[in-house]
């Protein structure tokens, strides 16, 4: 049985590191400047994924490679070792968000959790977008209200350009002496979440944000 163990944003950064040596060897730079490109991006790659093991390690050992063809064919190899997103079913859908009558939801069948980082959904008749992820073993999800406008900026997940929708949400957090106080908060993301989910290569402000909104 393969032991998977790569999440989607770290895939997504393995082969970003792959595409600036390829895109080195290309421009058939000085061999002493293209040596100090693998170093630094090899030295990227096995360092992407905290507490490896020596097995998974030696997946990811691309030292010996030199040519376009072997860093094409590794990352081929290494789709295997992929980690997908957590199975849900519409029934757990429902419990993150109890207070959603109407609840739109995904389709599911038509999603490859390996190629997922989070999973998020549109419901255009209420500009409502969902963000479900597994923040620290545990799956969360926050609902948003999203602007039907785009446009061409950076999204604040992925932090790529691209076609952006502004959204909001309200976090859970109150204060002592205003129980009536909800604080919100207001960014830039990608209107295609598919598409965010293949360049994202870091999740720190995906994890900032779901903190903030789910803190009590």
């Amino acid at each position: 049985m393969t032991e998977r163990f790569i999440k989607n944003e770290q895939f997504n950064f393995i082969c970003k590191q792959v595409a600036f040596i390829k895109d080195s060897i290309r421009q058939h730079i000085p061999p002493q400047v293209l040596a100090s490109v693998y170093e630094l991006s090899n030295e990227r790659i096995m360092n992407c994924i905290p507490n490896m093991t020596a097995f998974q390690r030696d997946i990811l050992d691309c030292t010996n490679l030199k040519t376009t063809d072997e860093y094409d064919q590794t990352i081929v190899d290494i789709d295997a070792y992929r980690l997908p997103f957590p199975t849900i079913t519409d029934l757990q859908l429902k419990k993150l968000f109890p207070k959603t009558k109407k609840l739109k939801l995904p389709d599911l069948s038509n999603i490859d959790l390996k190629q997922i980082t989070y999973l998020s959904w549109n419901d255009s008749r209420s500009n409502r977008k969902y963000i479900l992820y597994d923040l620290d073993g545990t799956l969360v999800g926050i609902e948003c209200s999203f602007s039907p406008s785009t446009t061409n900026n950076t999204c604040s997940i992925c932090h790529g350009k691209g076609a952006v929708t502004f959204f909001t949400t309200i976090t859970k957090e109150k204060k002592q002496n205003n129980p009536d106080y909800f604080r919100t908060i207001g960014n830039l993301i990608c209107a295609d979440s598919h598409e965010c989910n293949q360049k994202i290569t870091d999740v720190t402000y995906l994890e900032k944000l779901l903190r903030e909104s789910l803190r009590k």
